[in-house]
């Protein structure tokens, strides 16, 4: 053999075990990624808006999310009517007005009142005649009783001045009885104790205060007690009325909180209280009417507002919780992508539960205070399956 020949030889057995160590080499000692640890800079981090929080034990309450609307309370609600026939003559206040207990509302020519009115001053004159008579007759009486006494008088002209007496007090009584019922009447129609001579025109007052939602009454206009002229709703409390789905009737009951949340204050939650949950359900849409009592202080709720009602449900338990956009799916395992550094990131499963509000139970395999990917999970997962930072979740 020449020398070429073995120095060829001698070359190419020192490659093959050059390239046998080599191989080796990177089976025993393996990289980063088939240790489960990505790598992601802080750059494509920034890019794609990745946020870690740590998990933590938390209160988890699930909540029935329903909607409803702000409704003023029956009870509540007054509806100011006319208590006698009558034509109105003037309108005093307008719908959306604020009003005292006992503000006039308007007023009106009361054919009733005026009737009632003169009844009273005939009933007055007719009083101060009796009581004349009964002067007389008192007197009458003492003067008898002396000339009694001296012999003057026969005894059954004092009688008779007795019994005379006994009647016109009896009478005085009565009339001062009709005058008391007269005055009851005028009173109820706003008319003090008969001082307005033969009025008619009286006033229609606020039985408490409220806002008005309704005006009906306009000047000219006759009416009579069925004749509906204003509601005034008390909305220092109201009503959120809704309707809640057959199959989550058993996650409620009356008496539970309830929070109220209104797109006009998007931060404030208004606590208020089942009040109600009807017996009957709606056979076309499966649902059932819910009532929940809030208090409106501020007056911040209005009448017909649309609103979101979260309501407490029977599930609550303190457990270990992360963000539900934390978990993700790789092949059939959940993961949660758990930050080893500050660009590498280990996928770490996880044993789920219930999730609540937007919160999972984690059942077992993270730790209390463990950082976890919050937003960002997709992207590292779409680098675990080979995919780029830019990929969308479907």
């Amino acid at each position: 053999m020449s020398k070429i020949t073995i120095a060829l030889v001698i070359a190419l057995s020192f490659l093959g075990c050059s390239r046998s160590a080599s191989d080796t080499d990177q089976k025993t000692e393996p990289s980063e990624a088939q240790a489960g640890l990505i790598e992601m800079g802080t750059e494509a981090q920034k890019h794609v808006g990745l946020e870690v929080v740590p998990a933590k034990v938390e209160q988890l309450t699930e909540l029935l999310q329903v909607t409803g609307t702000v409704q003023p309370i029956d009870s509540r609600l007054g509806r100011v009517r006319p208590l006698a026939n009558g034509r109105i003559q003037e309108v005093l206040v307008t719908a959306g007005d604020r009003v005292a207990a006992g503000q006039a509302l308007a007023r009106f020519d009361n054919v009733e009142a005026g009737d009632l009115s003169s009844q009273y001053q005939v009933a007055q004159a007719d009083l101060r005649k009796l009581q004349a008579q009964h002067t007389t007759a008192l007197k009458q009486l003492e003067r008898n009783q002396h000339l009694v006494e001296i012999g003057a008088v026969p005894q059954k002209d004092l009688e008779s001045s007795q019994s005379e007496e006994q009647g016109l007090d009896a009478s005085l009584k009565a009339q001062e009885s009709v005058i008391a019922g007269l005055s009851g009447r005028l009173r109820r129609f706003g008319v003090d104790d008969g001082n307005s001579q033969n009025s008619s025109t009286t006033t229609i007052r606020s039985p408490f205060a409220g806002v008005v939602v309704k005006a009906a009454a306009t000047p000219g206009e006759t009416v009579d007690p069925s004749t509906e002229l204003f509601q005034i709703a008390d909305l220092s409390r109201v009503w959120v009325q809704a309707e809640v789905y057959e199959k989550d009737l058993g996650h409620i009951r009356v008496g539970q909180t309830a929070l109220i949340s209104v797109d006009t204050y998007p931060d404030q939650k208004f606590a208020g209280r089942m009040t109600y949950i009807a017996d009957v359900l709606d056979p076309q849409t499966r649902t059932v009417k819910v009532r929940c009592e809030v208090p409106n202080p501020d007056l911040k709720l209005k009448l017909d507002m649309f609103a979101s009602v979260s309501l407490p449900t029977m599930f609550s338990k303190r457990a270990l919780a992360v963000p539900a956009s934390a978990i993700q799916q790789l092949d059939t395992k959940m993961v949660v992508f758990v930050q080893k550094a500050p660009t590498k990131f280990e996928a770490r499963e996880v044993k789920i539960g219930q999730t609540v509000n937007g919160a999972t139970e984690i059942l077992s395999g993270l730790h209390d205070g463990e950082p976890v990917v919050k937003d960002g999970a997709f992207h590292l997962k779409s680098i675990v399956l080979g995919g780029t930072l830019g990929d969308e979740e479907n």
